[in-house]
């Protein structure tokens, strides 16, 4: 059993949270008891764990006490990225007020990778993130997308996919051309209804404010003062990524966002974001952006089943 004794300090129950909660998450985590007496935060349990919750106990006692205002959602993901990498600088998170605002909700970075992208997306007109599922890559670039317009810095977003099936031949699909395309651009409409009102989207969608299109669509036009989202790139031709970036128009930025290991191109077909990668990695104006499964921020077995798999195939690489 290792015990570790740290100086309370005036800003403790903001960090604690109420009900304490954001300490129960801690000693939940990090399977340690935590507790206080006499101006005193005591940390008991076994080895490692103990001796990392008090490194992120101290962390978050320095940046509190420097004025950093760290908040319950921020701690919500900052406590299990620390558990799962304690070599992390919260510093490097917390510190620097990098959020975007919605009509619904504050946004902030929850690891290092993510603040990266944000800070990539607001400096660079042109940014291709790679990464497993759940990193937040089309989540984070779609919450930029709606800061800028509703601060007017672009009159308009544009959110393009490949209209390509994930491994499963749907057939026929009924329907006008909407209700045909609509399922391959859901989930750009998800993120969408996450940060903006339902009344809102549908107004700005009639404004020709926000576009949602399959990528084909894209040929032969220019965009001009818009930010342009490509999602789900991987499953894109390097002719077609190649196509909208030649579309980029003046005040415009387009951010590509897809995951190499999830292609469902047909088996001779190039992924055109692997090729837009070695292609345009030494291009000025343009940044690469890789996540790894660290950054993943869906739910807690997101990251253990995306472990599981590269160790599958990794083993299978070797046989």
């Amino acid at each position: 059993m290792a015990e570790y004794e740290l100086e309370c300090i005036p800003k403790f129950q903001e960090i604690a949270g109420v009900n304490n909660r954001n300490i129960k998450r801690i000693e939940k985590l990090f399977e340690v008891a935590i507790t206080t007496r006499g101006g005193k935060v005591k940390i008991q349990g076994d080895g490692e764990g103990a001796e990392n919750a008090a490194k992120l106990l101290d962390q978050l006692f320095a940046l509190a006490e420097s004025g950093v205002d760290i908040t319950d959602g921020a701690l919500a993901y900052v406590i299990p990225t620390f558990r799962d990498d304690p070599t992390t600088d919260l510093k490097d998170i917390l510190s620097d007020k990098i959020h975007i605002s919605t009509s619904r909700r504050e946004i902030y970075p929850r690891s290092a990778a993510q603040r990266e992208y944000i800070v990539a997306i607001n400096r660079y007109d042109v940014v291709l993130s790679t990464g497993p599922a759940g990193t937040g890559k089309t989540y984070l670039a779609m919450a930029c997308a709606v800061n800028d317009l509703l601060t007017r810095r672009v009159s308009r977003i544009i959110l393009t996919r490949p209209a390509v099936e994930a491994g499963e031949k749907l057939g026929f699909l009924p329907g006008d051309l909407y209700e045909k395309i609509n399922p391959y651009l859901r989930p750009l409409h998800d993120a969408l209804f996450d940060m903006l009102e339902a009344t809102h989207i549908q107004r700005l969608t009639e404004q020709g404010a926000i576009e949602i299109a399959p990528l084909a669509y894209m040929r032969g036009r220019t965009l001009n003062d818009a930010f342009i989202i490509l999602d789900e790139a991987q499953n894109a031709t390097p002719d077609q990524i190649k196509m909208l970036l030649t579309r980029l128009g003046v005040s415009s930025k387009v951010v590509i966002t897809g995951d190499a290991t999830q292609v469902d191109l047909p088996s001779k077909k190039d992924s055109g974001l692997a090729h837009a990668n070695r292609a345009l990695g030494g291009v000025q104006g343009i940044k690469l952006i890789g996540f790894t499964e660290k950054d993943v921020v869906r739910h807690e077995l997101v990251k253990r089943i995306l472990k599981a798999y590269q160790a599958a195939e990794n083993t299978e690489d070797l046989e």
